[in-house]
């Protein structure tokens, strides 16, 4: 068993990173900065210029708002200047309301915002806001993680400033530096009531697709498939799987006005972690123990592959998480660490190429391929299938496995990512 030491250190990581989140993370994080400058001013704005990354950009076009029934960036910024909290952090716009959001949209009509794309932004994940009045001006930078201001100012005084870093590869720098086997011991070995605390994913994430369930949100592919789907995919465990996760993120993208657990950074990576974890659990008449060792191998697996890959990139995050849940199955279905290891390889060799074209209604449909591929997956690895080295991107050695994705999402997809945030913002 690790000591207590290591196992304080990642309990700390997975509480920082799997949190609730209201909203879309991207434009949350613009609507969180936006807040902080106006509550630095200590007024309305009567102008608010943004500068911001292109993965900001890109993952805010398109994806609802809650408690709007409004889209994109011009009304997450009107309202974190009426009504945002900065200390509800990812939940800033938790006190939206019919009154808010028409203030918010007279101030868009009066032409006081503008948003600019800054190319030489120094991380994928930069959102720099500046708010004037009557000659005063303030300042907030958010950097690298969704809720982390290295930038505060008023009146050109300095009020916070961290040294800035330059790109993703220096996030999370003091945090503890994971390894599969290391996360497959913790999730599997540790006192249950250390990490009894990852249910809450469970009960938030299933109180969204349930909305969604019942509802009509994004495209509704939950729904669908719940509803209208019997008679084309069954009454399957994979389908009941595909149906509650994909209707969560309906939600979320259709600007439900309900707080999903995030990972990373990213509500739908923390609801494709959680829900066909939590679905097949329940199908297979898990224990409570079993599903919490499940979510929480399924919630480090993806925080694991994330240190590497870095906060947003031109990789689809579903690819990440959905990796993380087929390794929470595999377990479930009686896998040790040599079948949860041939999962996530079976995984990387089948979705590696999945692009990120920003945060949207659609985001479910992807989101549903990474489910039935982590199914997939995970019966692979149980019945002794597992991609080779000789195939692919898939090494031997699990972790360098890993490396070898995130590189590519990282690094080599880096001219993919500006062709798609130009297609999109072209079009």
């Amino acid at each position: 068993m690790l000591n207590p030491s290591v196992r304080r250190q990642i309990i700390k990581l997975i509480k920082r990173e799997v949190v609730p989140a209201l909203g879309c993370t991207e434009p949350i994080a613009v609507a969180l900065a936006v807040t902080k400058a106006r509550e630095i001013l200590g007024a309305l704005p009567d102008k608010i210029e943004l500068g911001l990354s292109g993965n900001i950009i890109k993952n805010a076009m398109g994806v609802g708002i809650p408690g709007t029934g409004m889209i994109g960036l011009p009304i997450v910024v009107a309202l974190g200047a009426l009504i945002g909290r900065s200390e509800l952090e990812l939940e800033v716009l938790r006190d939206v309301s019919e009154e808010s959001v028409a203030a918010g949209k007279a101030y868009i009509d009066e032409d006081r915002i503008e948003i600019l794309l800054d190319e030489n932004a120094p991380s994928n994940l930069y959102v720099d806001a500046k708010v004037f009045k009557d000659g005063h001006t303030a300042r907030a930078i958010i950097s690298r993680e969704h809720t982390k201001f290295i930038y505060l100012e008023k009146d050109d005084e300095v009020l916070y400033q961290e040294a800035e870093q330059q790109g993703d590869e220096e996030e999370g720098d003091d945090d503890i530096k994971l390894d599969m086997k290391t996360v497959y011991e913790f999730a599997i070995e540790s006192p249950l009531d250390e990490i009894a605390f990852i249910l809450q994913a469970r009960d938030l994430n299933k109180r969204a697709a349930e909305l969604a369930l019942s509802g009509d949100y994004g495209h509704s592919l939950g729904a669908m498939i719940k509803n209208r789907g019997a008679r084309y995919f069954g009454d399957t465990t994979v389908a009941h799987m595909i149906a509650y996760t994909s209707a969560a993120c309906d939600a979320r993208m259709g600007g439900a006005t309900i707080a999903v657990m995030s990972n990373s950074g990213s509500g739908n990576q923390g609801i494709t972690a959680t829900l066909p974890v939590v679905s097949y659990a329940e199908d297979c008449d898990a224990s409570e123990e079993q599903l919490i060792r499940a979510l929480t191998l399924s919630h480090l697996t993806s925080i694991y592959i994330k240190q590497n890959l870095g906060r947003l990139s031109a990789l689809c995050g579903c690819v990440v998480a959905s990796t993380g849940a087929s390794s929470g199955i595999t377990w479930l279905m009686g896998g040790k660490f040599p079948e949860v290891c041939a999962a996530i390889k079976n995984m990387i060799a089948n979705l590696a190429g999945m692009l990120c074209d920003g945060a949207k209604p659609a985001c479910s449909l992807k989101i549903s391929s990474g489910v039935s591929t982590a199914m997939m997956s995970a019966l692979l690895a149980m019945n002794e299938h597992c991609v080779s080295e000789m195939e692919g991107i898939v090494s031997d050695d699990i972790d360098q496995t890993i490396r070898n994705l995130t590189s590519i999402g990282k690094e080599s997809m880096m001219e993919t990512d500006k062709q798609v945030l130009q297609i999109m913002i072209c079009k």
